[in-house]
């Protein structure tokens, strides 16, 4: 068996997101993909005393014309300052914020590059290695495309040998499944539901923050509030 994953890079995304990077043995990120403006590329949240709030990005958009993730630059070099100022003021009392504190700080602050697929892939791989998570990336700019979405899904499947291709549980609405079973291919859907709490230093809860909040709250046990690690 040999499990794929083909999505979108995110920026410092949520637990959701390093369980599907758990679950495969390949994982794609679909960084020649139009970018899309107020989507997770280029922000996420976190937990604030007020509420949560978005840590975004700013980048430069062409207006109406096509935009790939991975020719998408960023506007202002100062964001990554200006975002671990903010990650600090709110999780400096969270339990294990000193643990990581150097290690997100580097992170931040020698992160260089005016590239935001560069950018996103920097901290997902930092991140897994916190995670103890060993799955292999891949770029789909690497592979030959078809045109059609889904024959592009399946022909980077196939070249990957995958038994198995995973995606979210918005894609059945969607989903050719007709074609990645011409090829055996078996479909699976995440299960993004019924996810154990843990102990938010904000209130009130919410699991759709960035991982960030998961790891400064439980540490070394973040692990076991994912589902597919």
């Amino acid at each position: 068996m040999r499990k794929v994953v083909i999505t979108q890079s995110n920026y410092i995304p949520w637990k959701g997101y390093f369980d599907s990077i758990a679950v495969a043995d390949d994982f794609v990120i679909y960084d020649d993909m139009q970018y899309t403006k107020r989507d997770w590329r280029n922000r996420n949240l976190i937990q604030t005393f007020s509420g949560t709030k978005w840590l975004t990005i700013p980048v430069e958009v062409k207006g109406k014309f096509f935009q790939k993730i991975n020719e998408t630059k960023v506007s202002d070099n100062n964001w990554n300052r200006e975002h671990w100022n903010l990650i600090q003021q709110n999780y400096k009392k969270a339990p294990h914020f000193k643990e990581y504190k150097d290690f997100f700080e580097e992170l931040y602050l020698n992160t260089k590059s005016i590239y935001l697929t560069e950018i996103n892939i920097r901290f997902i791989k930092a991140i897994c290695e916190l995670l103890e998570i060993n799955t292999k990336f891949h770029f789909s700019s690497d592979f030959v495309l078809e045109e059609d979405r889904t024959v592009r899904l399946v022909n980077i499947c196939k070249k990957l040998d995958a038994t198995d291709y995973y995606s979210g549980p918005a894609a059945k609405a969607y989903m050719d499944e007709a074609a990645f079973q011409k090829q055996n291919i078996n479909i699976n859907y995440f299960d993004y539901s019924n996810y154990p709490e843990y102990n938010q230093l904000h209130e009130p809860f919410d699991h759709a923050v960035s991982i960030l909040d998961l790891i400064f709250n439980e540490g070394t046990n973040a692990k076991s509030f994912l589902k597919y690690c």
